[in-house]
């Protein structure tokens, strides 16, 4: 049912933006009045207007009805995947504590660096400086 109302809903876009692509705008009028040739169109004198408007309106209204559809049929689908899952109890909803140190490294890693590590290091004096 979900794969029906996804073609439909999208075959309106497609169709909302074609009939919105083929209609002329408010301009193009000003051109019939001077000899055009409109009276010899498929739609009448009068153009396509209506028919493209009225065609507009109705797949519009269509589009928006699916979305409201779909919102609902996803909400619904999501209620149904939370209720499958178990109850987490409060106390484990709570950020998990700080690791504990470990304490079961020998003593002889536990100690501070050898002197020679802080030898590599240049120092400077004050004499050094000026």
């Amino acid at each position: 049912m979900e794969k029906l109302v996804l073609i439909v809903h999208s075959i309106s876009a497609l169709a909302i933006i074609v009939l919105i692509l083929l209609q002329q705008g408010k301009g193009a009028a000003a051109g019939a009045s001077f000899g055009s040739g409109a009276s010899q169109t498929v739609f009448g004198s009068d153009g396509g207007g209506s028919f493209f408007t009225r065609a507009t309106a109705i797949f519009a209204t269509v589009f928006f009805v699916l979305s409201i559809v779909l919102a609902v049929m996803a909400k619904n689908h999501s209620k149904v995947a939370v209720q499958g899952l178990p109850a987490v109890p409060a106390a484990a909803q709570q950020a998990p504590a700080v690791p504990a140190p470990v304490t079961d490294v020998p003593a002889t890693q536990n100690q501070a660096a050898p002197a020679s590590a802080a030898s590599d290091v240049p120092v400077t004096t004050p004499e050094q400086s000026k």
